[in-house]
């Protein structure tokens, strides 16, 4: 029977490398005895554990920051006075109109004086009479012809006449109403025919020079605010004033844990108004601090925050660092010397202490 030429192919081929397999030299996975061949697993583990790990490195130097510290707040008059009358009538004059500006002493409303300016002349002869009283009362005591007790009795009846005369003039004054601070008249006002009782509002008036901006600061920061500190404060109405601080609160909100503080800004020509949303910068003194790449930030075993550096030896060594805050060129961090080797390519592969290779950034990989 005729054999097939395939079969035959065949058996040659697996002959040929049977015979090849036992005398040449078996490669198995990469691994042979030829100069170029890949060393095994084992050994390249201890080729790389014998060479320090490759980190790259910069050089930080710290700088002088000034820092500017923001307190979002809210405008405050000086003054806001509601004029409230002390006597019952109906106004009868108003010389002073809303949004006016008045100085202290200027008449708000006038009421209704009523039978007030009779009683004033009626107690004023009331006393009249008692002073003529205690005038003869005294000249008779003085010659014998009354007693001490009908001096005392007219004395008292002058000083009581006396009293009654002031309450009358001063009922009388109480319906004249007049501005008790220099300000501006803010809407609304009584209105002439008006029937004011005793507590109610003649007129508000407004002391806004100086204006004052009113922010909270936490406890964290209140410490590098002080009195007389320069500030600039900017308001959501396009304004901006200087001023100072005036104001620090010796205590701190008990549920916000934050200090009240105040900024007196001059306000002559009112370009500032009450109750406007205020920036208050607060230009902090010059501090030491290190501007860095947020992304060279890392936590070491106990989860603080801090950046990876190389000391003289090239041994790995941990900074713990304070975020002083940050702006368009990086992040302000506080803590570390004036000088340090950082690691800015590798931290994360390395651990304290650990010996290493650093490869100084250049500027082409910095920018």
């Amino acid at each position: 029977m005729r054999v097939k030429l395939s079969y035959v192919l065949a058996a040659g081929l697996a002959a040929g490398i049977g015979f090849w397999m036992y005398t040449g030299t078996v490669v198995i996975g990469g691994v042979g005895d030829g100069e170029n061949a890949a060393p095994t697993p084992a050994l390249r583990v201890s080729q790389a554990t014998s060479a320090p790990f490759r980190v790259q490195v910069q050089e930080l130097v710290a700088q002088d920051r000034r820092a500017v510290l923001e307190v979002r707040g809210r405008t405050e008059a000086e003054a806001k006075v509601a004029v409230r009358t002390v006597t019952t009538d109906t106004v009868v004059e108003r010389p002073a109109r809303e949004g006016s500006r008045v100085s202290a002493g200027d008449i708000l409303c006038v009421l209704d004086r009523g039978t007030r300016e009779a009683s004033v002349l009626e107690a004023k002869a009331v006393l009249a009479q008692a002073k003529l009283d205690h005038d003869a009362a005294t000249q008779l005591n003085s010659k014998g012809f009354t007693a001490e007790n009908r001096v005392a009795a007219v004395l008292a009846q002058r000083d009581a006449a006396r009293a009654r005369l002031k309450e009358a003039e001063l009922e009388l004054q109480r319906t004249v109403i007049k501005s008790p601070i220099d300000g501006v008249i803010e809407s609304p006002m009584a209105e002439v025919g008006a029937h004011l009782e005793n507590g109610d509002i003649c007129a508000t008036v407004i002391d806004s020079d100086p204006m004052i901006a009113i922010g909270q600061v936490s406890e964290l920061e209140i410490s590098h605010v002080s009195e007389g500190m320069p500030a600039t404060v900017k308001l959501v109405t396009g304004e901006s004033l200087d001023g100072k601080v005036r104001y620090i609160s010796p205590s701190a909100n008990p549920d916000t844990k934050t200090f009240r503080i105040e900024i007196e800004l001059p306000n002559a020509d009112g370009r500032a108004r009450d109750g406007v949303t205020a920036l208050t910068m607060l230009s902090l003194p010059a501090e030491k601090a290190h501007l860095i790449s947020p992304a060279i930030l890392t936590l070491n075993d106990a989860g603080q925050v801090g950046i990876r550096g190389v000391d003289e030896n090239n041994k790995t060594v941990f900074y713990p660092v304070k975020v002083l805050g940050g702006d368009q060129d990086g992040m302000w961090i506080g803590g570390l010397p004036d000088k340090v080797t950082a690691i800015t390519v590798g931290q994360e592969y390395v651990s304290d202490g650990q010996i290493v290779e650093p490869v100084l950034q250049t500027a082409e990989v910095s920018k």
